[in-house]
């Protein structure tokens, strides 16, 4: 193993290892930290965790682990991954997580801080992070129920977050081949974590050239797309794919504008869709048994969603407290994963992180095998050693008609 890919969510790591399976590279996600070795073909590794919103101190330690299991693995360049809308909160965890790496790897060479990834509209200017034409304080992610994103000054945003300071090499110096001297000057003047514009891939791929022999690099999954070059990996062919037949069934408890957008669409194309109440739920009125033969009954891709707009979820979560909220809600996905898998569904369509993240979980995988794409950052996977193929989206990801797309993807013949 050559790469080392520490993913704060899980449909954030199936992005990057995405990102790397399309350069070429023999690339397995793997669910937690592995308690044994990775496959000798294999030259990426991504630990995917679910240390994006639980206290800081779990999130260092998660990520200290799956940094020494990579280690052992061999990997010579390590990158920790996560949201291209920088999601987190004024105490963490970006911040500590990427502490904790420079001070494991006893790094001195500066640490890239892009989350940039324009395939899918995130670009960073000035040190502003913008989705599409606006920055990120106005993009719908101000209304995130776990980790409202206010502030589109990355530099400022991570400041809170580490007592270190913070630098920046802005777009002029990417474009002008200057990169790396400005990250070296920045460092050697006490900035080490470092803010860098991207407005471009060719910008991305500039910044990885502009790392290489540095140990460590932090973002999105766009700056993964120079990293194989570096190595000499991105000549190898990728893995075939086959797909699943049988039933599907897909689950969103996403309330991003995009996943409404997609709900919406699956509903007025023939798609079967069941609305969750959250109140129901919350008082044992409804049930992961009643939703499941719901799904089963459907001819049509089912959908059974959680999913509601911001100010519904602001007002639920007044009502019956965010955590509760939150708990609740993931737990009936994880139970209806279970369920709907020993009855015989053999694809998985899954919309929103901590969704996706609580799912993985609830059925106790280990192992994913990257597959061709469905949506940029949302490929298809394969359960290794399980007749289970899934989609793990991100919820601001994916076209309006994303569920119909991801079953055709999962179900495809070899």
């Amino acid at each position: 193993m050559k790469i080392g890919v520490i993913g704060d969510d899980f449909t954030g790591s199936s992005d990057v290892a995405l990102t790397l399976a399309q350069a070429g590279m023999r690339t397995v996600q793997y669910v937690q930290t592995p308690s044994t070795g990775a496959a000798r073909d294999v030259q990426a590794g991504v630990v995917s965790l679910k240390s994006r919103s639980c206290p800081v101190d779990e999130a260092v330690s998660d990520s200290l682990a799956a940094l020494d299991w990579l280690r052992q693995q061999g990997c010579e360049l390590f990158l920790f991954k996560y949201c291209s809308t920088f999601d987190s909160t004024r105490s963490g965890n970006i911040g500590p997580v990427i502490d904790a790496l420079i001070e494991a790897l006893d790094c001195t060479d500066p640490v890239i801080v892009c989350p940039a990834f324009p395939a899918t509209g995130r670009t960073l200017f000035q040190g502003h992070l913008f989705v599409f034409d606006r920055l990120l304080s106005e993009s719908g992610m101000q209304n995130h129920p776990v980790t409202p994103m206010n502030d589109p000054d990355i530099r400022r945003w991570l400041q809170h977050q580490t007592p270190h300071a913070v630098g920046h090499v802005p777009l002029t110096a990417v474009r002008n081949g200057q990169a790396r001297m400005h990250m070296l000057n920045e460092t050697a003047s006490g900035r080490q974590r470092i803010v860098c514009d991207a407005i471009t891939n060719d910008d991305l791929i500039e910044l990885a050239k502009a790392a290489k022999g540095f140990p460590l690099l932090t973002g999105g999954s766009g700056i993964a797309m120079g990293l194989p070059a570096l190595l000499g990996l991105s000549d190898s062919q990728a893995s075939s794919w086959t797909g699943n037949s049988g039933q599907a069934l897909a689950l969103s408890g996403s309330c991003s504008a995009t996943t409404l957008s997609q709900i919406h669409h699956h509903s007025a194309n023939g798609g079967a869709h069941l609305p969750i109440s959250i109140p129901e739920l919350l008082n044992g009125v409804v049930t992961a048994e009643k939703a499941v033969d719901w799904a089963l009954s459907q001819s049509a891709l089912p959908l059974i969603s959680t999913s509601s707009t911001p100010d519904q979820v602001k007002a639920l979560q007044a009502t019956h407290g965010a955590e509760l909220t939150a708990s609740t809600i993931e737990s009936f996905f994880g139970d209806i994963a279970r369920l709907a898998t020993s009855r015989g569904i053999s694809r998985l369509i899954c919309a929103g992180g901590e969704t996706s993240g609580a799912i993985v979980q609830a059925l106790n995988l280990d192992a994913l095998e990257i597959g061709p794409m469905i949506d940029p950052g949302v490929p298809a996977l394969r359960v290794s050693n399980r007749s289970l193929t899934m989609a793990l989206k991100s919820g601001n990801f994916g076209a309006e008609d994303f569920f119909n797309k991801a079953d055709q993807i999962l179900s495809q013949p070899g």
